[in-house]
């Protein structure tokens, strides 16, 4: 018996994006880390590109590639994040695959997905080509080569989906055996089996024929060992997990038997910390053993090609006994944990969708006509432009399907359609019917692009459509009382976001009274091109009026707007901003202003601005959220000064009165212990941003912190200190023989066991790794003493690490 296996991993995140800015704004939920993508990332996606082998004391003995050895997908609008904001994990992914192919007899280990996350079996037919066909092309941009696999949402499919597959040259895809009806062999000597409630075999493929003639192979994953990942942690060992995968198989089946398991990725470290470890060890004790092989299921395929035929559940999925019930109605599926609530919300969301995306289409058809040869080819086309918005792919993709030569505007016209078609689709993704509540972060998130792309519509002439989408939503009941239903979570959470290019130009004109702005600005999803600007300043107060080009880089479209904003200190301050006029009313805004200001007649100079302005009034609450956070840490940044130093003046002073206290077993002073903590945990964390540690004071600190029972900000300190690390490590890498970035380095790696935190490594460590096989042999090479000096201090650098060190 030929005994394989093949472990899936399916990494995915929803696009967490802001629909009007094009980037994650910063999200305190995922803190001490800007948002939910960075902290997953640093969680799970970059520990398994840099996977860490451990021998029997605990230490690093390899540091292995996860994805080149298992099968895996990411979701493309993952992906596009990562590319732009972690570009080394993207291209450690993306080199995983090509090294797969020669350990997989050419067949790589990633596969595709449909692009953002719908559940197919409940699109329409067009949507699901669209999702498919940029799921490809997302694909062939990054990894080079046409997928064979593609990874169905949820593995939802019905045989349309299946079709749709196989129609645009996919080979197979990965269902849970639940969604298995009936088999039968392929060379027709039996009968249909029933296979209903996971009876089907998972350990060979099945050949599901569809009703228009065409055919796509489907494995069925291990169910018990798949859930065991999952909710059996499973993880916790890698002894474990490994004996689990190798004891799947069958003894009573002849031929060759693939164990195979589908698995949420994020488990691999983000679920279930240290299970990138876990899955590293497992991989690493089936590769060197001799009773199993590693494959992958495109290898697999070739080389043991179906035997029998299936049909599945139509309209079935992995996460819903119901079908596909957990995305359109109350089906019992849910997070759980709230007793009392339902998810009746659910139908009308999907109800209020539907209808948008019905309304959008003849506006799209109608108007897309004027512009383009085929609206709905061009759509399939778009990826090309949402993957490489420059110039050049955009006048490529007109001359492709422009009705006719167009004009700069309308590109700009054709490119608002392809926009409100993109944002029609981002609304369906997964995440929003899968939680528990309308009002939750998911569902907020694709009403946003439901806005977005009402927006749009009525920026191009269509019906205001709004006032009925809302009136569905209100059909959406919120199980949070003060939530109330769809129209107030849409009031609430969904239309203060929507931004105008008068929103831009206010954020703008407020930002930059804090930091300087070139004379073309990029700021997000805009291009802010600065054609007048007129400053006064007296003390900490500030005047500014300007006059900008706003630009939309995804569409092009651009206005002039003139703002005026007085900043009077702390957190008071005025801006307004409207279309630009004329040069004579613009003057008149900049002499009245600048008089009043000069009189230091703040309150006139505020009647100046609501003159010009009218009811156009933005503070600092309307800067995007990571400006807003920077600024406002400006303006803070004396109020903490002044705190520090009042906490540490009474803690010097009582300190010592304190200490006695506690040798004399007296009543502690209870009243000192917030001051104490205050100052120890900002002198913690000022010694390792500072870049150079003074390891004898935070030993100190330690002590103290000890004696105190302080309570330490543990989340905080250990990012501060992975940010010290991360940052001296960049820095050996680009001077690797620099002997006072080497020292520094182990110095501050040497403090970690006295820390009582634990802090990601990953980067360190991966640089110790690439710098021990580069560098380390050709300094090994030498008998200077200099060089005898370095050996030493990176060897040690190793052992402060974590690494096994063997010295000679």
């Amino acid at each position: 018996m030929e005994k394989f296996i093949c472990v899936h991993g399916h990494f995915y995140q929803p696009p967490r994006e802001n629909p009007w800015l094009e980037t994650v704004e910063l999200q305190d939920s995922a803190y001490p880390y800007h948002d939910w993508d960075e902290r997953i990332c640093f969680q799970c996606y970059a520990p398994n590109a840099r996977a860490r082998l451990l021998d029997g004391d605990g230490r690093i003995d390899k540091i292995v590639s996860n994805y080149s050895r298992m099968s895996f997908n990411f979701g493309p609008t993952l992906l596009s994040w990562m590319k732009e904001k972690q570009p080394d994990i993207h291209q450690a992914i993306v080199e995983a695959d090509k090294k797969s192919r020669e350990r997989f007899s050419g067949h790589g280990s990633a596969i595709a997905q449909a692009y953002n996350h719908i559940i197919l079996p409940l699109a329409n037919t067009r949507d699901k080509h669209t999702q498919v066909i940029w799921g490809i092309l997302d694909f062939e941009s990054r990894f080079g080569r046409k997928p064979e696999g593609m990874w169905l949402p949820e593995t939802a499919a019905d045989n349309e989906t299946l079709d749709v597959l196989a129609q645009h040259g996919i080979k197979f895809t990965i269902l849970s055996p639940y969604q298995a009806s009936r088999v039968r062999p392929l060379d027709g000597n039996g009968d249909w089996q029933d296979v209903n409630g996971a009876k089907v075999n998972p350990k060979e493929p099945y050949l599901v024929k569809l009703p228009e003639g065409r055919s796509i192979v489907v494995f069925f994953y291990d169910a018990p060992v798949s859930q065991a990942v999952a909710f059996e942690k499973l993880l916790t060992n890698g002894e474990s997990f490994a004996g689990r995968l190798l004891g799947a198989f069958d003894p009573n089946l002849e031929g060759a038997q693939l164990v195979h398991i589908g698995t949420d990725g994020e488990s691999y470290g983000h679920h279930f910390q240290y299970g990138d470890m876990a899955l590293a060890f497992a991989l690493h004790k089936i590769e060197t053993s001799d009773d199993s092989k590693l494959t992958v299921y495109a290898e697999y395929l070739e080389k043991h090609p179906p035997t029998h035929e299936a049909e599945i559940h139509q309209g079935s999925a992995w996460s819903c006994s119901h079908g596909v019930g957990r995305w359109k109605e109350d089906c019992g599926c849910c997070s759980g944990g709230h007793e009392g609530w339902t998810q009746k919300w659910r139908a009308p969301l999907r109800q209020a969708m539907d209808w948008l995306r019905d309304q959008l289409t003849p506006l799209y058809e109608a108007k897309g006509k004027e512009f383009l040869k085929d609206p709905w080819s061009a759509r399939d086309d778009y990826i090309s432009i949402i993957l490489d918005r420059s110039p050049e792919t955009i006048n490529e993709f007109f001359q492709k399907h422009g009705a006719r030569e167009l004009s700069e505007a309308e590109k700009i016209i054709a490119m608002r359609l392809l926009e409100m078609q993109r944002h029609a689709m981002l609304m369906y993704t997964s995440c929003g019917w899968f939680f528990d509540e309308i009002s939750g972060i998911e569902t907020t998130q694709v009403i946003q692009y439901a806005a977005r792309a009402l927006q749009l519509a009525a920026e191009l002439g269509g019906e205001n459509l709004e006032p009925h989408f809302v009136e569905i939503l209100e059909q959406a009941k919120s199980n949070i009382p003060e939530n109330q239903n769809g129209r107030v979570v849409y009031e609430r959470f969904v239309k203060p976001a929507i931004m105008t290019r008068e929103t831009v130009a206010a954020h703008y004109a407020i930002s930059s009274l804090f930091e300087s702005y070139p004379a073309e600005a990029k700021i997000y999803a805009y291009t802010v091109t600065q054609e007048d600007r007129q400053l006064w300043t007296a003390g900490a107060a500030r005047l500014a009026v300007g006059r900008i080009k706003v630009t939309f880089d995804i569409t092009r479209n651009s206005d002039i707007i003139t703002y005026g904003v007085l900043y009077m200190g702390e957190h008071h301050l005025n801006c307004g901003v409207r279309h630009f006029e004329s040069q004579e009313k613009y003057d008149a805004l900049a002499n009245e202003a600048r008089a009043a200001f000069e009189r230091a007649d703040f309150p006139e100079a505020i009647r100046v601005l609501d003159r010009h302005f009218g009811e156009s009034h933005y503070s600092l609450k309307n800067l995007f959220r990571d400006e807003q956070n920077k600024v406002l840490n400006q303006i803070l940044g004396a109020t903490r000064d002044d705190i520090y130093n009042t906490y540490k003046s009474l803690t010097d002073r009582y300190s010592p009165l304190a200490q006695f206290l506690n040798n004399i077993h007296a009543p502690p002073l209870n009243a000192l212990a917030p001051a104490a903590e205050f100052v120890i945990n900002a002198e913690l964390r000022k010694q390792f941003e500072n870049g150079s540690v003074d390891a004898e004071r935070i030993r100190s600190l330690i002590t103290v912190a000890n004696n105190a029972n302080a309570t330490l900000e543990k989340d905080s300190l250990a990012f501060v200190v992975k940010r010290h690390l991360d940052h001296l490590s960049d820095e050996l890498y680009k001077s690797p023989e620099n002997m006072d970035i080497l020292q520094r380095l182990s110095n501050s790696a040497a403090l970690l066991p006295i820390l009582p935190i634990s802090v990601n490594l990953w980067k360190p460590q991966n640089t110790y790794d690439q710098l021990h096989a580069r560098v380390l042999p050709e300094m090994q090479k030498h008998t200077d003493e200099k060089s005898k000096q370095w050996t030493e201090k990176f060897l040690t650098l190793g052992e402060n690490l974590g690494f096994h060190i063997q010295r000679n």
